[in-house]
């Protein structure tokens, strides 16, 4: 009971009554309060009392903690609870399978190891580029040689032999002047270098493998910047009289060589020879090159404590076709490469009255005709086997003879393309002369011969070592390509034309590097001066270390200093274009 009047709610009693507008009659007479009746005409049952302040809670639906009714806001209690439990989604099964575990601290012996590598690199690489690319890169394959072996990772057989080629493409720009090969031999080392650090062995792994280093030089960095602070914190007894010891030894270095120096020309000479020359305004070049080599370094070292196995990610491979719709296509193209084949062996490989009987042509414009074309037709070829070989069928054992059958007339067919490409550079390069461009797609076909040999083998005994046999032979091609030194070859094939015809395009030999001088040094003269005149220039006014000189150009210095250009009586400008005088036409 309640002393409160009748029509109006107690104090521990909360008014249900809705307001007077939220319940209308549908004739619109009034408002009127609605009744709830039991089941069956009994008396309505009676509400719930709750007390003031208590949340309203309606019989079968439960409630949550707090007193809210779970839903009774749903939108706001949704929102609010989703940014409080939002959870990133989880990576792609790719990543999930190839992504390594995180590698423990790096070493301190890999981090001194890091740190000489920017060292040497800021210092040695502003002067140019020879041995000291090898000695930059040294202490950044003992970090990562460090590093791993510190994760538990042996040395396995392809490992060392990627990191020997490596190593051997690196002696390319301390033999050789010219900057086209060395660039191609910086690329390779780097793909070879990446390659041994991974350890792969499929196509995807070993494609990804060659830059795969790139992407971990920004994980190595904060990688090392963890593994400092770790070692930072309480062990300053440990590392302060190592940086103390270092500094003082510097210190007296510096003194005393200074002194020494001064004392003495030939000490000063032979200690100028030895240390870089490093000037303030070469300083932020040097810089750069600093930053360059620890970023290269760390990434190595990142990268052999924790590769990305790209070899466990799974590629799909495509449907099998039928036998019939997937031969008959290769049958066709068989056809039409032994039908072009024919031709050739009977013009291109018949002498010279048979070209002009057959096209009106000479052997030069015949070859200038065709060879782009036939090094397309390779390019091409190659593809349609990697399609072939992805939708081959492979039910049975007649199926496998049907694809080594069909791809193995196709890859030879495809070896005397080659040849035939091969063929008309030859005449090409008689009639015209050799150039970089033409040497360098020359030497492309021939290792496109090469690949069509791996595969046809790879039909034989088993493709799992075909992905590491190409990308090793491109290694390999590149590696030659600068031991042979394509600027001489070029001056060589120029010198014999010239000796052949009379012909030869001085302004074209002019450009050449340090590494034709000793070809150019058999013309006669006038030839031979002003074919060398601009390279003399380059080579003995150059000041170089002896870290950043290669040996073409101590070669060149020495014919050079021995012979050197005439400039008094050169009459070069009286030459045309094809090195003559206008007497002697």
């Amino acid at each position: 009971m309640s002393d409160q009047p009748s029509g109006a709610p107690a104090a521990n009693e909360v008014d249900d009554t809705p307001p007077k507008d939220a319940v209308r009659e549908e004739d619109g007479r009034g408002d009127t309060r609605r009744e709830e009746t039991a089941p069956g005409g009994a008396e309505p049952a009676e509400k719930p009392v709750r007390k003031a302040g208590e949340p309203a809670h309606e019989p079968g639906r439960p409630t949550v903690p707090g007193g809210r009714r779970s839903g009774a806001v749903h939108g706001t209690t949704h929102g609010a609870s989703s940014w409080a439990v939002y959870e990133p989604p989880p990576p792609p099964a790719w990543v999930t399978a190839a992504r390594p575990e995180e590698p423990g601290p790096i070493g301190t012996a890999a981090l001194w190891a890091v740190l000489a590598t920017g060292v040497l690199a800021g210092l040695l690489l502003g002067d140019g580029l020879g041995l000291n690319v090898l000695l930059a890169a040294a202490p950044a394959a003992l970090a990562a040689y460090l590093t791993g072996r510190a994760a538990g990772r042996g040395v396995r057989p392809w490992s060392l032999v990627w990191a020997a080629g490596g190593a051997a493409l690196l002696l390319v720009p301390a033999l050789r002047d010219a900057g086209w090969p060395t660039f191609l031999a910086l690329a390779a080392a780097l793909a070879s270098g990446s390659l041994a650090l991974h350890g792969t062995r499929t196509w995807r792994g070993t494609l990804i493998g060659c830059v795969g280093v790139l992407g971990e030089v920004l994980p190595g960095a904060l990688w090392a910047w963890r593994g400092l602070r770790e070692r930072a914190d309480g062990s300053r007894d440990r590392w302060w009289p190592a940086v103390r010891t270092a500094g003082v030894a510097a210190g007296l270095l510096a003194v005393f060589g200074a002194l020494f120096a001064g004392a003495d020309a030939a000490f000063a000479d032979l200690l100028a020879g030895l240390v870089p020359e490093v000037s303030v305004s070469d300083g932020p070049v040097h810089a750069i090159l600093s930053v360059l080599g620890l970023a290269a370094a760390l990434g190595a070292a990142r990268t052999a404590a924790a590769p990305w196995r790209w070899d466990r990610v799974e590629g799909g491979r495509g449907r099998p076709r039928g036998r019939v719709e997937w031969a008959l296509p290769l049958i066709v193209l068989n056809a039409l490469f032994a039908v072009f084949i024919a031709i050739q062996l009977a013009v291109l490989f018949g002498g010279y009255d048979k070209v002009l009987e057959e096209t009106g042509l000479t052997y030069s414009e015949y070859a200038r005709q065709g060879f782009w074309q036939l090094l397309t037709v390779t390019l091409l070829t190659l593809a349609v086997i990697a399609l072939a070989l992805r939708w081959a069928p492979r039910g049975a054992a007649r199926d496998r003879t049907l694809v080594r059958a069909v791809l193995g007339v196709l890859c030879a067919l495809t070896l005397v393309v080659v040849l035939s490409a091969l063929r008309r550079m030859e005449l090409y390069v008689d009639a015209y002369g050799l150039t970089r461009l033409r040497v360098s797609v020359a030497g492309a076909e021939l290792w496109l011969g090469v690949v069509i040999v791996l595969i046809m083998a790879a039909g034989v005994f088993g493709g799992r070592r075909l992905p590491r046999a190409v990308v090793a032979s491109a290694a390999g091609a590149v590696l030659c390509f600068g031991l042979v030194s394509p600027d001489a070859l070029v001056a060589e094939q120029n010198v014999r034309r010239f000796e052949r015809t009379g012909q030869i395009d001085l302004a074209y030999l002019r450009g050449l590097s340090a590494d034709a001088v000793p070809a150019l040094d058999a013309l006669p003269e006038p030839q031979r001066s002003c074919a060398l005149q601009d390279i003399a220039d380059d080579v003995l006014g150059a000041d170089k270390p002896w870290y950043a000189t290669s040996y073409g150009e101590v070669r060149a210095r020495t014919v050079l200093t021995e012979r050197p250009a005439d400039r008094i009586a050169l009459p070069c400008g009286r030459l045309d274009r094809e090195g003559r005088l206008p007497e002697s036409r």
